[in-house]
């Protein structure tokens, strides 16, 4: 039977309507569950509010604040948060007389969402956060992992708040300007393919990578689908622990939305950045403080190649080279120990 052109357009519009609606559906990432709000989960942690309005979430350790010498906030990786357990012995942190600040970085846990993250204002929720708690014009940081962009930021835009920083198993954006053709295409091409997919789509596509990482039609994010592959022995032991005792918190991660959490935290650490790292000007001419580098030799997420070619470049960043180490590095006693001596002690 033919259909008459009168009847076709119509059927055409239904079709295309209907199509533009899956599309924006598809592409388009659920609202956020606001902790607090009606619909979202309650409130269950201590929280500062900035003076944009979001609240920040914190969890105090180590000895306390009135009492410290070593004031260090540690800004937690991808997919982690302020219930992070370093595993430095109370008699270290007692003989140090260390106090810890950890938080939740925007979205995750507890904290509110910021629809306008971005890598400079991850420096700036580090140092209101140190304003609103008072512990002090200068202060340590250690980020781990993913969390070490906003140390990059720390170091861009607060450098003058700074006692000294440490990068572990740092992450690195291949699309960094200064890093040569060859080192980058060589260190990503590493990575697996699913994930360097992903990374492409998000900083070139970030308005794609909802729907990237919510379709099923081809693998996304390997540390997502659960694909042990990525880590080193030395990580897979920690991994065994880690189940045998997990941690508190856990479920709290993505609670507020795994869109607002995990997905804009790789769109932000993967875009262009407004700044290279190489702009970086050394904070401690007088070496009164010092930024590190550690690094995993056995880091299967992180290709070491990268990091210790920044620290070439950047000879004021003291580079650690861990040989039996993976990615987990910090989270073995005697690595994590080492990292907070050299901080605080040199």
């Amino acid at each position: 039977m033919n259909m008459k052109p009168a009847m076709i357009a119509p059927i055409a519009v239904a079709l295309t309507v209907g199509l533009l609606g899956w599309t924006y559906r598809a592409l388009k990432p659920p609202p956020p569950k606001i902790c607090g709000s009606p619909d979202g989960p309650p409130v269950t942690s201590p929280r500062i509010k900035l003076s944009d309005g979001r609240h920040l979430a914190y969890r105090e350790a180590g000895v306390p604040r009135e009492e410290a010498k070593y004031k260090i906030v540690v800004i937690h990786g991808f997919g982690s948060s302020k219930d992070l357990n370093l595993p430095a012995s109370e008699e270290l942190v007692e003989e140090l007389r260390i106090y810890f600040l950890f938080f939740d970085r925007s979205g995750y846990g507890d904290s509110d969402p910021n629809p306008s993250r971005s890598v400079k204002s991850e420096a700036y929720d580090v140092q209101e956060l140190a304003d609103k708690l008072q512990i002090g014009s200068k202060f340590y940081v250690i980020g781990i992992s993913m969390g070490a962009y906003p140390v990059y930021s720390c170091l861009k835009y607060i450098p003058h708040r700074l006692a000294g920083a440490s990068l572990v198993a740092p992450f690195v954006n291949y699309w960094w300007p200064c890093l040569p053709a060859n080192l980058s295409n060589d260190a990503f091409s590493r990575l697996l393919a699913q994930d360097q997919w992903s990374f492409r789509v998000a900083h070139y596509t970030p308005w794609l990578f909802y729907w990237w990482m919510s379709q099923k039609w081809f693998p996304s994010l390997s540390i997502l689908a659960g694909n042990m592959a990525i880590f080193s022995q030395s990580d897979l032991e920690i991994l065994k622990k880690w189940s045998e005792a997990p941690s508190v918190g856990q479920e709290k991660i993505q609670q507020q939305g795994v869109y607002e959490s995990l997905h804009r935290d790789i769109m932000v650490s993967y875009g262009k950045w407004e700044f290279d790292p190489m702009d970086l000007i050394n904070p401690f001419p007088n070496n009164e403080g010092s930024v590190y580098i550690w690094q995993g030799y056995e880091d299967r997420i992180i290709p070491f190649q990268v990091n210790r070619y920044l620290s070439e470049k950047l000879p004021w960043i003291h580079y650690h080279e861990v040989p039996d180490a993976g990615h987990l590095l910090i989270f073995e006693s005697k690595n994590c120990e080492a990292v907070l001596r050299e901080l605080v002690q040199r």
